[in-house]
């Protein structure tokens, strides 16, 4: 079943934006794992990603059981490694790294995770994963001895996104990565969406306000906040009172 998957496909139809919050539980302790969590439902949040790219199983785990306990959003992994699957989530990020020219993680990762994903009672949406230059050398880069996009090869990021599409993912998430110091321009994402008739999902480096409005008029159908709200999770607030859609 694509249960949750249809459900992003449905609101990216009716370009009905969503938010999502980006959770490492290695990044966070419980305390303020709860607080964020608490912020979220109360702001109305549509998606919590949870992952990093050097988490340990238990950490995964334990977020996912404090996520189920004090809320109803849908948790999506945003898996770092092929250990990170746990059916505590509602869904996992099947993540193939498009951008990037090393075998294992465009299909090898992929293939020790597949024996356990099929045994695994979560919803798997394949995904065309694409690292976009942000600065500066980000976790995932490093972590997938990878390059990024450049920031400004928007011809690139384009045919990378088609190509993905054309390969059957269902997702395309273009990345800054974890403390990127600036986002995804708006032009990239824009040229992407146009020749796009799948979900996007933009992350990496968004900080402001005005950064989450220029991506969703871009064409973001879903926006993910990590290291903004790790810093100031007031942050999910700012973002709520402002209705995009």
């Amino acid at each position: 079943m694509q249960q949750l998957y249809n459900n992003i496909l449905d609101d990216s139809i009716k370009k009905v934006k969503k938010l999502a919050v980006l959770i490492d539980p290695d990044q966070i302790n419980q305390d303020d794992l709860r607080l964020t969590i608490e912020k979220s439902v109360s702001e109305n949040i549509d998606y919590f990603f949870v992952g990093g790219s050097l988490l340990f199983q238990d950490c995964l785990n334990e977020a996912l059981e404090l996520i189920n306990e004090l809320s109803d959003i849908p948790t999506i992994i945003f898996p770092g490694n092929d250990l990170q699957i746990n059916d505590k989530a509602d869904a996992i990020l099947y993540l193939s790294l498009i951008s990037g020219r090393n075998p294992e993680f465009l299909i090898g990762k992929q293939v020790i995770s597949a024996p356990l994903l099929s045994q695994a009672d979560i919803e798997v949406i394949g995904t065309g994963y694409i690292l976009v230059n942000g600065g500066q050398p980000t976790a995932a880069s490093y972590m997938s001895n990878t390059q990024p996009i450049p920031y400004d090869q928007t011809n690139i990021a384009v045919s990378t996104a088609l190509a993905g599409q054309f390969l059957g993912h269902k997702l395309i998430f273009m990345d800054g990565g974890s403390g990127a110091e600036k986002p995804i321009s708006s032009k990239m994402i824009s040229s992407v969406k146009k020749h796009l008739n799948i979900p996007l999902v933009i992350g990496g480096g968004i900080r402001t306000v005005e950064q989450v409005k220029s991506a969703y008029d871009a064409g973001a159908d879903i926006v993910v906040i990590g290291n903004a709200i790790e810093k100031d999770v007031n942050f999910i607030s700012e973002i709520a009172a402002q209705r995009f859609n």
